[in-house]
């Protein structure tokens, strides 16, 4: 439920992007809605940092601000690492009127919710998953990096957070070379993230899960925004796809602990909710 004092903004504070190719996506998007695609990762961007990710929920009028926008365009798809059942429900997404056209790209597009249907496609699981899962509370306890790290369970990855060791940043450069190792051992690569280090298959990243989705549906324009490392091959797909006539917007939902996409975005908010206020404003442009 969003906040009952909650009203959506007035249009004329819908900001402007700093780059020439960033006001273009966004005179697309409003010019001709029922052909934009609004993509969004979660963490970070739909949903706050939290020490503990099973604590993880989607900002309080994040759902009304998709609520309202997503009848307006041709679909807005969430893109995440997350399996995709965990950000429905951590989304908060399901049955929510206005949101029918809602897709859940989850594990990086390995796994799809779709709202009109309610339930989750998904492909074969990768083996290594499940070897390195088995290896890994060893693996860090004969390194010396069991304390202050914690292993979350995704499904078809395996993650290692250091975000509640004594200095965070120094445990995470130094399992970034071990955990590497392990992973390309059983055939996987590490995506790292925000004080986290995730094991997963190759082959799939946001890039090529947003790349896909927007072919299929035959988009004309795209606002993609994210907060992290593994939303740079989703900003890469945009700018790709810039050359090939499609209208993008990229947009940072800023932090403080990653900069890297701040520099190649079109725009810059302040975390999740100024991503709301953003999708609210286009709403409100649109109504």
């Amino acid at each position: 439920m969003g906040d009952p004092t909650y009203s959506p903004p007035d249009p004329a504070e819908l900001p402007e992007p700093v780059t020439p190719a960033g006001r273009e996506g966004l005179a697309a998007l409003l010019a001709h809605p029922e052909r934009a695609v609004v993509a969004l990762d979660f963490d970070g961007t739909l949903a706050p940092i939290v020490p503990d990710p099973e604590q993880a929920r989607a900002h309080p009028d994040a759902v009304p601000a998709l609520a309202a926008l997503a009848p307006r365009v041709r679909s807005v798809a969430v893109v995440t690492g997350r399996p995709a059942g965990v950000a429905v429900r951590y989304g908060g997404f399901a049955g929510v009127p206005g949101l029918d056209r809602l897709v859940v790209l989850g594990h990086y597009g390995a796994e799809r919710w779709d709202a009109v249907t309610g339930t989750v496609r998904a492909a074969a699981p990768h083996p290594g998953v499940a070897a390195v899962r088995a290896e890994l509370p060893g693996f860090l306890d004969a390194i010396g990096a069991w304390r202050g790290t914690w292993i979350e369970e995704k499904g078809r990855a395996v993650a290692v957070h250091t975000r509640r060791a004594q200095d965070p940043e120094a445990a995470f450069e130094a399992l970034r070379e071990p955990l590497a190792e392990l992973a390309d051992r059983h055939g996987l690569i590490v995506e790292p993230g925000r004080l986290v280090l995730e094991l997963r298959p190759p082959g799939m990243d946001k890039g090529v899960a947003l790349a896909a989705y927007l072919r299929e549906v035959g988009a004309e324009s795209v606002l993609y925004a994210g907060d992290d490392l593994g939303d740079l091959p989703a900003f890469g797909a945009v700018e790709k796809l810039r050359s090939d006539g499609v209208a993008g917007l990229l947009v940072c939902s800023g932090s403080a602990e990653v900069k890297e996409l701040a520099g190649r975005a079109d725009l810059v908010v302040d975390g999740p909710p100024g991503v709301v206020r953003l999708l609210s404003s286009i709403a409100a442009q649109l109504a």
